[in-house]
């Protein structure tokens, strides 16, 4: 054989022996691959179809091009986008999780009421949770740690880790009114600015106001709150104080204290739920909001996509004439439990009996709710509630596809990417500065997490309603949190427990 020849057959049979060695590696290159999905990254804008290579929990690879990897998913038609952040999330128990990984979202976060003890609420959600849990320092619990005699109850402050709405002990916590009612003096200011502090330290997303369950809160009391949180760089999330008609006590009254607060002290606003809090000035509301921006106020909001609030009928904004300040009638309060609507009578039973049975408030215009969800910048939270016994208000397993379906597909009220954006993209933005790790959420690049919702367009809805609240939505195909499937194939993936605590750094 001629040597050339030979050289020749050795090379080509070491080429195919490489090949043939490589080949294993080279098809499980990512451990998952999502194919043909048209890609929605409100981030950057990008709207087109790619290949998504996943490792470790992150995306690896994004491109025109094949990809290979141990597992392939081919979303061909489906829309794939960053996993959706709910600032908002009352119900974290597992229930209220997978119904809310059924619509989409990937990162639950209780903002608004927040938590104390801040390392016990953390350490009870830890390798429990199908997506990604996380909560601000409350000043409710702290109020109530500063305010009541636990001791004399026969608890602890650890017993207020689980939460102030689904606390076993919250009817004997409710009924010491003090925390509710009473003005702090010097010394019970001091005491909450040290827990609240505490909170922060133990890596809190930031403070946490109730105001309208507080009416004892003077504003002096959370004016020096919000000074607090200015100092450690991080956002109130906060409940306004009123949501009456009135001028002064008014809905648009309470949006003034805080936007006050924030100019004075320079600390980041975010006003929950400005659909039920803004009543008819909703449209005033916003216009006050979008000209604060301008004037270099950190102040964002947020809506719920429905017409109809929640609360437990023990709260403070049920205290006098509260037909006349929320323009409500006895009849227009529900119990999602049963569908009842309550007269004054069984209204008053209740609220002295069982403070803490959650009601349904039907008491909002559609056209503000629908301005609010269409208005830029205007975030998407479902404050979602507990559910008990499989009832609740509708909005803690919908929100986000009746976003997708009603508003944007039916209503044509605001575009595709606008929506994802506003609920993924700019809830991520909102927190990132006081909490790095959001920087690799709420959004589909190389390096961030593998917090992705795969859906199709055409499908997604809602299918909860007041009378049925717990049915999952339609249309989320999968969901993945951390690179871990919690949805394929539109059913949940119970015992998959990928979920991780966001936090600040301590």
């Amino acid at each position: 054989m001629p040597a050339a020849n030979h050289r020749f057959k050795l090379t080509a049979l070491v080429i195919v022996t490489l090949m043939l060695c490589k080949t294993p590696a080279f098809t499980a290159e990512f451990d998952l691959v999502i194919h043909n999905g048209r890609v929605m990254n409100p981030a950057n804008g990008l709207d087109s179809i790619r290949h998504i290579g996943i490792s470790d929990g992150r995306i690896a690879a994004l491109s025109r091009e094949e990809l290979n990897g141990a597992q392939e998913l081919d979303a061909k038609g489906l829309v794939v986008a960053p996993g959706f952040i709910d600032l908002h999330a009352h119900g974290q128990r597992e229930f209220e999780s997978w119904l809310q990984a059924q619509d989409g979202v990937t990162t639950q976060l209780e903002m608004e009421a927040g938590v104390y003890p801040v390392d016990g609420w953390y350490e009870q959600r830890a390798g429990t949770a199908p997506i990604n849990y996380g909560a601000t320092v409350g000043h409710i619990p702290v109020r109530v740690a500063s305010m009541v005699d636990l001791e004399a109850l026969g608890l602890t402050e650890q017993d207020l880790a689980a939460g102030m709405l689904n606390n076993p002990h919250f009817d004997a916590i409710a009924a010491q009114k003090s925390w509710a009612q009473d003005a702090a003096t010097a010394e019970q200011m001091a005491t909450m600015q040290e827990r609240l502090q505490r909170g922060l330290d133990e890596g809190a997303l930031g403070m946490g106001f109730g105001i309208n369950y507080t009416a004892g809160a003077t504003r002096e009391e959370i004016y020096r709150m919000f000074s607090l949180a200015r100092v450690n760089g991080v956002t109130t999330f906060v409940h306004s104080r009123f949501m009456a008609e009135d001028e002064l006590g008014g809905s648009v009254d309470a949006i003034q204290e805080l936007l006050s607060n924030a100019a004075a002290t320079g600390a980041g606003l975010h006003i929950v739920h400005i659909g039920s809090s803004g009543g008819s000035r909703v449209p005033l509301i916003l216009e006050m909001i979008d000209s604060a921006q301008q004037q270099g106020i950190d102040v964002t909001t947020e809506v719920y996509p429905y017409t109809a609030w929640s609360t437990f009928i023990g709260a403070a904004i049920f205290d006098g004439d509260f037909t006349r300040k929320l323009g409500l009638s006895f009849g227009d309060i529900e119990l999602p439990e049963s569908g009842e609507r309550l007269d004054q009578q069984r209204f008053e039973r209740l609220r002295k009996e069982a403070p803490q049975t959650i009601i349904v408030g039907h008491g909002m215009q559609e056209a503000n709710v629908t301005h609010a969800v269409a208005h830029p910048g205007v975030m998407i939270a479902s404050d979602g509630m507990f559910y008990q016994d499989g009832r609740a208000h509708p909005r803690g397993a919908g929100t986000f596809s009746r976003v997708l379906g009603r508003y944007v597909r039916e209503q044509g009220a605001l575009g595709l990417m606008e929506a994802i954006g506003k609920m993924s993209y700019l809830p991520a933005k909102r927190l990132e500065k006081a909490v790095p790790q959001m920087q690799r959420k709420g959004r589909i690049e190389i390096g961030a997490d593998a917090d992705l919702v795969v859906f199709d367009p055409q499908q997604v809805t809602d299918r909860a309603t007041f009378t049925e609240p717990a049915l999952p939505s339609e249309g989320i195909e999968h969901v993945l949190v951390n690179g871990v499937f919690v949805v394929r194939d539109a059913q949940p993936r119970r015992g998959n427990y990928p979920g991780q605590a966001v936090r600040r750094e301590k």
